[in-house]
Formats: structure tokens, sequence, C-alpha cells
């Protein structure tokens, strides 16, 4: 019970400013969950919806790696603490799969609508991220191979759903990125290993399913 306490401490801290603990988390996630992490590039200071990185037009500000790249992403306590005590202000990134768990995404009211009729079906779901733009599902681990065979056999997938698979990435919380806070709509319970997350078989046909029942075209964002 200690343990678990730990957890949901070093998750939940936060700052004198009464924002959360960038560094906490992000030792959470590569330490304790193994789930590979990077400091992504912050906003640009001249204008919080804009990028630091060097693309004007940039689309996730603030939400992706740049310096380092993608495949510097690891779950060693002593390079996270090195990036996060430099970079106390940097977004949490996900380096999505292998062994850390994928993520199918869409925009955030298709979202809301389609979690809320999978609560009725009484589906299990495992963490969900959400910022003011869009939500993302963690889910297993997937191959290419696999995602396309899954996406071949629908009549029909929303253009809007964005698949974070082998090679992907993803702002975690408690991030601020360009488009504003990342935060859990579905927090991970605390536990002694990396949080459950279901199949993606299992969300995207669920998803498909409930955003076509409620009506909702989940337009392309």
């Amino acid at each position: 019970m200690r343990e678990i306490l730990g957890r949901r401490r070093r998750l939940l801290s936060r700052r004198k400013d009464g924002r959360p603990e960038l560094i906490d988390a992000a030792l959470t996630f590569a330490t304790e969950w193994q789930w590979p992490v990077l400091p992504g590039v912050t906003a640009d200071p001249r204008g919080g919806s804009r990028c630091g990185c060097p693309d004007p037009d940039c689309t996730v500000p603030g939400a992706h790696p740049f310096d380092p790249g993608l495949l510097a992403a690891t779950t060693d306590a002593r390079m996270v603490r090195w990036w996060w005590s430099n970079r106390p202000g940097a977004p949490i990134v996900l380096a999505t799969g292998g062994k850390a768990p994928c993520a199918v995404s869409l925009p955030a009211l298709p979202a809301a609508r389609a979690l809320a009729a999978l609560d009725r079906r009484g589906m299990r779901l495992g963490p969900v991220v959400a910022s003011a733009a869009r939500w993302a599902i963690l889910v297993k681990p997937y191959s290419m191979e696999q995602l396309g065979e899954l996406l071949y056999a629908k009549d029909f997938v929303p253009g809007s759903l964005r698949f974070h698979g082998e090679g992907g990435y993803l702002a975690l919380p408690p991030s601020e990125t360009g488009h504003g806070e990342v935060r859990w709509e579905r927090a991970p319970l605390p536990g002694s290993a990396s949080p459950w997350v279901p199949d993606v078989e299992a969300v995207v046909d669920a998803v498909v399913e409930a955003l076509t029942r409620t009506g909702v075209n989940a337009p392309e964002v």
C-alpha cells in the first residue's frame, strides 16, 4: 500500500505555483512503468499557440520531439532527471510502440460522446489522455500490418481517427503545449506495474460503432 501511495503522490505532486511537477511524472512513466519518454519542444514564448521549432506552420506546437529527436526516448532515470532538471517546463513526450502503449486519438467532442457511449455499454478502457483539441485512448502495442488488416476489414473509418503506433509519439500529462494543458480524462490507476490498456481492435471497433450510433461524423481535425 505504501508503494502504491508513493506512485500516486509522484504523479500528482505539485510545484509552489500549484502546477504539477513534470519531472516526477516523467520519472514515473520511465522508471516505474517502463514507458520511454523524452522532452518535447516548448511552445514559442512569443505566442503560446506557436511552436518553438523552426516550422512556422507546426500543427502540434509544443507537443512533439525536436532536440533531442524521437530516437533518444529512454527509460533511464539519470537521463530523465538530467533532461527535466535543465528543461523543467518541457512537455513529456511518449515514444509509442515497441513495449510502450500505442494510442488511437480523435477530436475532443466526438471523443467525449464516444466514451460516454462506451461507458453505457460497459466497455473497459484504460488511460485516456485529453487536450483541448484531441483525446487519445491508450492501447496495447500493435504492428503496422495488424493495423492495416484491421482498417481494411472496415466498411468505414472516420478520417479524423489518428493512430500513434511504432515510430509515433504522444504528449502526456501534465504537459503544457501550444494547444493548452494535457490532462488525464481517465487517469491510470496507481499500482505496481504499467497500467492496463485494451487491444487496438476492441477500441477501433467500439469507437467506430459508437460514432455511427450517436450520429457523430467526427470531421477531420
